[in-house]
Formats: C-alpha cells, structure tokens, sequence
C-alpha cells in the first residue's frame, strides 16, 4: 500500500496502530501486542499513541487492558480513510490535500503522468470545484466530500459513458445506506426530493479505439448547511445532514463509496453494462417523466423512457418518435397547475 499526504508526513507506526486499534472495535487492545505487532518498545507505542490524540483521536488506556479507540476526528486523511478501506484497488494509493482548485484536475495530471488504476484524490476543500458543461460546484471546506478516482478500464472510448452512470450507481446506493432517499436524474446528478445532494463529472484520455484512463470526480453534500451554500443553491441543494439530520463521518462515507463503487467496476468488467443498466433504472428519478433536455444546438421535450445499451437516454416526443440523447440538460417538466374554479357568488 502506498500512501501520498500532501499536507501530513508519512507517519507509518501512527497508521498501522490506528488500523490495529479500529480492527479492535470496542475491545482493550493491548500495549504488548502492539508492540509485539510493530516491533516496537511499549514506550514507543506510547509516544506513538499520545501523537495520534494530538490529531485528534480520542483514545482510552487502562492499565493491564491496553488501549482502545473512543472517537474518530473528521478529517480526510490516510490515518482516517485508509483503516476503513475493503477494497482490492480503489483508494489503496490516496492523495489527500487540505486544498487544491479541483480534485479531478490533479487526478487528470497524476494519471497523465502514470498513476494507476485506483489511484485516489481526496481534498477538505476545492477553490474551483468543477461540474458538467464548465459549471462551478460550490466547495466549501471541511464539510463534505469532493474526490476524484484515476480508472483505467479496458473499454473501448465509445462506452465509457457507461461509467458515469455506474458511478451514479455506487454513489445513490451509498446516499441510501446512510439513510438518504436518493434517485438519479440523467446522467449524473443525484437528487432528494427534486434538490442536488450530489454530482458526478467524467473525464476520460482516449485514442480512437482505447481508452487511457478515465477520470470520475464525485463531491457529495455531507455535513453542510442550508445557510452555508450559496445564496443562487440554497433552494436547490441538500445534504446528508439536512436530510436525516445528522452528521455524517466522512472517512467513513468515503470508504464505503470506494467499496460500492468498486463492486459495481468489478461486475461491470465480469458481465457487462447490463446489471448497471438494470439498477440504474431502478434508482432513476427521470424515466417515466416529461423532460425538457437542452444540449448546445436544440432542445427536445417529450417522456423519459429508458436508457439505452449504451446509456444514452430515450425519450417519445408529444408526435410520438424517439429520440436518442447522448448528452445534455435534463429539466423535469412540472405539469401545470389548473387555475382556481372561479369564485360562486351566494
């Protein structure tokens, strides 16, 4: 396992006593059997310890017991995200920052100079979060989750779309777990109740007939809220906490998400786009609506219908054809109210 922190120094013992005090649970783990683990001294384990409350960790030692692990800091760093990790690849070499302009611009950097598959980016904080269709996406810091996953799959450049709403998947099916009902509106935003709680933005390096690597950057909406958005998004927007109303650990949200995410890689590459497109229609906010899509030379109104095998979105205009949108805008309809009865005069 390698390990990049931009802001903290490479401080194995602290990871590995911190990975054996989670494997511990409730339970004392004790002073000899770390040392006997870590081939350290008990006082070493000691020093070792008393650093990691320095960070943060609020962790018990009793005499004859030996220590464990009380309360966990919410910070996005390997000594938090990597303990929880339960995956082969994703996030098993993570670069973590408290604040870069954008998670998937350095993740496009890293993989343009060789960073491998699963290699992830993590950061507190974005100065220019990015979305779809060169829109910002509000960032602030030490709240929320925003990172970017280096992916190097074998498809070819035509059905890498599949990814994006694969990462929808993994990303709604992790809202849930945390008991946020999210659907998944085209292609890539996740919505509770009709407001953003998350978004996925896609980027990819391809020849004509290989992929190189694709980029999914992913920011969720945790512990931010109303009033810390900005003024335009605070009717649009919602969090984990302003849904369930609690806060969420976000190391812990970041590991399940990796864990999900690559599940669904992993049964992508076995059997295909089939099982994604089954679940995704499961979780979907858009079929079966009106929609209006806008893209950059029309626009096309009609019924939401399905995906297709290549997960582009069909829809049955009002004259009854089918269209098939690969990209763009989608805006659900709302039907219009029918005016008041007018008033009876008695």
């Amino acid at each position: 396992m390698r390990v990049v922190n931009a802001d903290l120094q490479e401080n194995t013992h602290e990871e590995l006593i911190l990975g054996l005090l989670v494997d511990g649970g409730p339970d004392y783990v004790s002073g000899e059997a770390l040392s006997g683990k870590l081939g350290l001294s008990r006082t070493a384990v000691w020093k070792v310890v008393n650093a990691l409350r320095r960070h943060g960790y609020h962790i018990e030692a009793v005499p004859s017991r030996g220590y464990r692990l009380l309360e966990t800091p919410d910070r996005l760093t390997p000594l938090e995200v990597l303990p929880l990790l339960e995956t082969h690849d994703l996030g098993r070499t993570l670069h973590a920052f408290d604040a870069v302009d954008s998670t998937n611009v350095v993740a496009f950097r890293l993989a343009m100079e060789g960073a491998e598959h699963g290699e992830l980016v993590v950061a507190e904080q974005q100065t220019q979060g990015r979305g779809r269709r060169g829109r910002s996406w509000s960032s602030p810091g030490h709240l929320n989750l925003y990172c970017s996953f280096v992916l190097r799959p074998e498809l070819p450049p035509q059905r890498a779309p599949e990814l994006t709403l694969l990462a929808a998947v993994a990303v709604a099916e992790s809202l849930r777990a945390a008991d946020v009902p999210a659907d998944i509106k085209w292609p890539n935003d996740l919505l509770v109740g009709g407001r953003k709680v998350a978004g996925i933005l896609t980027e990819l390096s391809a020849d004509p007939d290989r992929v190189h690597f694709v980029i999914v950057g992913i920011g969720v909406n945790l512990n931010v809220r109303r009033e810390d958005f900005p003024p335009e998004l605070a009717e649009t927007a919602t969090s984990v906490l302003e849904v369930t109303g609690r806060p969420v650990l976000r190391a812990a949200f970041a590991a399940g998400l990796a864990r999900r995410l690559e599940d669904w890689l992993d049964l992508h590459a076995a059997q295909g786009f089939r099982p994604v497109r089954e679940r995704w229609r499961a979780l979907s906010a858009t079929l079966g609506q009106e929609v209006l899509v806008t893209s950059e030379r029309r626009e096309i109104r009609g019924v939401a219908i399905d995906v297709d095998e290549d997960g582009a979105l069909r829809i049955r205009t009002g004259d009854g054809t089918e269209e098939r949108v690969l990209a763009g805008d989608v805006e659900q309809v709302r039907p219009r109210l029918a005016p008041p009865p007018p008033a009876r005069a008695w």
